[in-house]
């Protein structure tokens, strides 16, 4: 029998506002001057990127307005939209209790991890948003303050022949000397030619030599003018990735990302513990009970956690600390649009532990056009100062580049 999704949509249902709910938690709304306010409305529009980003809007009835992101996928819009009811009429400076409300509201559809969780993340980047607004703060100051006033990022690299050891030591250069990063990602789950059977998951000794040979080529060729990562995509084996991790480990390799399949993580720990080559995982666990095992059976020497995917911007800060009670850093994951990455540098800001944050859109020339302010510069992005996340939505762009069957917002 199916679910109907009618009374979630009713802000009047019985039990729409129970649980968590501002009353029965015996919380107030009337704060008294600015901090009185009310969610009104959420909407959402996607936007045709390089990946299909999913901006998310909270409307109030003092006219201030949050802007958010939620990592793509099928479903996202129209979750965010059965939640709307669980919003409407909260205050939205409670960002902890309607984070905790969503997950709650929202178990039978998954909220432990998947898409579920990536909608409320995007709503609880656009609270953060809309609370620093309020308060007159940047969202970093939600989150207990910052360690560093820019955040380093890093460039995801491609080219068009990417399992080209050549090419890819070329453009390595270029976005080292042209566009000033120096820290950059590039793919090893490439075909070598060299296959018999990719199904399998099993790596052939002139598979492995091939991805040594790009490895090798690109950390030398650019040496200590940039960090490199290189990134597997959850494809190997266990024993594969053991014997590739092995024979990268005479090389200055920043980490090795995903080496395996993310669901188990016995192995994952056994791979990590094999070598010296460091090992990143973390982007497809959800919220910090999912990376807990990670983090405390040390199968991992970087996490590496996508903040609008697993859980928001609280959730991200709660994984750091979480990581750090074992020494172990941060990178975040990210392919997000300006929105989303301005929220990520916000959080990489506020925690100690932050080592960079990804950027995925170099080859996008309209990336930066979405909001009004200027952000990379040489490979940084200066945390921005103003209140919430500091980024205008330019909507012109917005309608520009809009998924077909998309509506824009309405304005603030």
């Amino acid at each position: 029998m199916g679910v109907d999704y009618s009374e979630l949509r009713d802000p009047n249902a019985e039990y729409t506002m129970r649980d968590l709910s501002a009353e029965t938690m015996g919380v107030t709304r009337d704060r008294g001057g600015d901090r009185d306010v009310e969610i009104t409305d959420v909407q959402t529009t996607m936007i045709d990127g390089n990946f299909p980003w999913t901006l998310v809007r909270i409307y109030t009835d003092a006219g201030i307005v949050g802007t958010g992101e939620a990592y793509w996928g099928a479903g996202v819009p129209e979750l965010i939209e059965r939640m709307k009811p669980f919003l409407q009429g909260e205050n939205p400076l409670d960002i902890d209790r309607l984070y905790e409300h969503l997950v709650q509201k929202m178990s039978g559809e998954g909220s432990i991890a998947g898409v579920t969780v990536t909608a409320i993340s995007g709503i609880e980047v656009a609270l953060h948003d809309l609370a620093g607004k309020i308060l007159e703060v940047p969202a970093y100051q939600l989150l207990g303050g910052k360690y560093r006033d820019e955040m380093r990022v890093y460039c995801d690299c491609h080219t068009e022949e990417e399992a080209d050891p050549d090419a890819c030591t070329d453009e390595a250069e270029r976005v080292v000397d042209e566009l000033g990063y120096d820290a950059l990602k590039f793919d090893l789950d490439v075909p070598s030619g060299h296959e018999k059977d990719r199904a399998n998951r099993h790596l052939r000794e002139p598979e492995i030599e091939h991805k040594a040979e790009i490895v090798e080529q690109v950390t030398e060729r650019v040496g200590s003018r940039a960090d490199v990562a290189f990134d597997c995509h959850w494809t190997f084996s266990g024993g594969s990735a053991k014997r590739l991790a092995e024979r990268l480990e005479e090389y200055d390799v920043w980490w090795l990302e995903d080496p395996v399949p993310p669901e188990n993580h016995d192995v994952q720990r056994e791979v990590t513990q094999s070598t010296t080559t460091p090992i990143t995982v973390g982007e497809n666990v959800y919220r910090k009970h999912g990376q807990r095992r990670l983090i405390e059976e040390q199968a991992l020497d970087i996490i590496a956690p996508d903040m609008p995917k697993v859980g928001g911007m609280r959730e991200t800060r709660k994984i750091a600390d979480l990581a750090d009670t074992y020494y172990v850093p941060v990178a975040m994951h990210n392919v997000a649009s300006p929105v989303g990455t301005v929220a990520s540098a916000h959080v990489g800001a506020a925690v100690s532990n932050s080592l960079a944050v990804e950027y995925h859109s170099y080859e996008l020339e309209w990336w930066d056009d979405l909001v009004e302010e200027d952000l990379i510069e040489d490979g940084y992005l200066e945390i921005p100062e103003e209140p919430g996340l500091g980024v205008t939505l330019d909507l012109d762009t917005v309608e520009e580049h809009m998924v077909d069957g998309e509506e824009l917002f309405d304005e603030a």
